[in-house]
């Protein structure tokens, strides 16, 4: 039996029909009549030897041999389509997509949008707040911001800086709470979204590195970063604040940090992009934006005692 594949449009024909099961709907996807479409499948059956459907009075079905056929001729088809769209990618290089956090998003990228977009007028970016899981190659995306433990197989991953943890208030509750012991007693905000990390970055290991054994029970619990932090800006409370998430309002002078020890964690953030992209004009500027960006806050980390949390682990 000869290996010579048939012609591709009598594939795609069969593709569409055996994902629909329907003539009438796999000819109007491909904007083709009825008619033309079952002689595509026609020929391809003959260019086979044998059937790829049973032909019912109102419907059809699969036999053994289109079964075999339709898995492949799918994984095909969309291979295809994602190395078309991987190539018309290359050629475009004023636009840039960016999926990253939701909290992310909104403490860090988005209030300082407006520099980017200064310095590179040309580029136009769109974002997805977003930590669903994303195919970099088949959902269209330039860039992934990603924070954990994890390792990026396959990837270009770039580390950001290092993620420290340090009570951050108003200044009005600082000077109600001026001692580790006082923050004892304090209003005290949670926030849940990093209780993965192992070890934990929480309160009870922030007071274990300050010598105090002491696990409170009661406080505002947020599942957002962004969200714990604005509630500290409202002055509600004390939060244990992810020096990504409160490093632009310290600057800023809307929290202060009084106590100058931060515990650190060994997740980070990295800038994750498909391997071989990362020098694409708009990804690179956007890279060393970040970059940029990052080094202009750098000098308030020189003001803590950073203790890494597998140092204050519970003996």
């Amino acid at each position: 039996m000869p290996d010579r594949l048939p012609p591709l449009t009598a594939l795609r024909a069969f593709e569409a029909a055996a994902r629909h099961l329907s003539f009438a709907q796999a000819a109007a996807e491909l904007h083709v009549t009825p008619a033309a479409l079952s002689f595509q499948i026609k020929s391809l059956e003959e260019h086979l030897g044998q059937p790829l459907f049973h032909r019912l009075n109102r419907a059809v079905t699969l036999t053994e041999a289109g079964r075999t056929l339709a898995p492949g001729t799918s994984e095909g088809f969309d291979a295809l389509t994602a190395a078309w769209r991987k190539t018309l990618r290359l050629q475009d290089d004023n636009s840039l997509t960016v999926t990253a956090g939701p909290a992310f998003t909104a403490k860090w990228l988005a209030p300082r949008l407006f520099e980017f977009a200064r310095q590179y007028p040309d580029i136009d970016l769109r974002f997805s707040a977003t930590l669903r899981i994303v195919d970099l190659e088949r959902d269209e995306v330039d860039v992934a911001i990603r924070f954990g433990l994890g390792s990026d197989p396959g990837l270009y991953a770039m580390p950001l800086r290092k993620e420290w943890f340090v009570p951050v208030m108003t200044a009005d509750l600082a000077e109600q709470f001026q001692t580790v012991e006082s923050l004892q007693q304090a209003p005290l905000i949670f926030d849940d979204s990093v209780h993965f990390l192992r070890p934990r970055c929480d309160w009870p290991t922030w007071f274990r590195a300050m010598g105090l054994d002491f696990t409170p029970e009661h406080g505002a619990r947020f599942s957002q970063a962004d969200h714990a932090v604005d509630a500290a800006i409202a002055g509600v409370g004390v939060v244990l604040g992810r020096r990504s998430m409160v490093i632009k309002d310290l600057a800023e002078g809307k929290l202060v940090a009084p106590f100058k020890t931060a515990i650190q964690t060994k997740a980070q953030f990295r800038f994750l992009t498909l391997k071989g992209a990362e020098d694409r004009p708009q990804i690179r500027a956007f890279r060393e934006w970040i970059l940029a960006e990052i080094e202009k806050t750098s000098w308030i980390a020189d003001e803590f005692t950073v203790i890494d949390v597998e140092d204050v682990l519970p003996k």
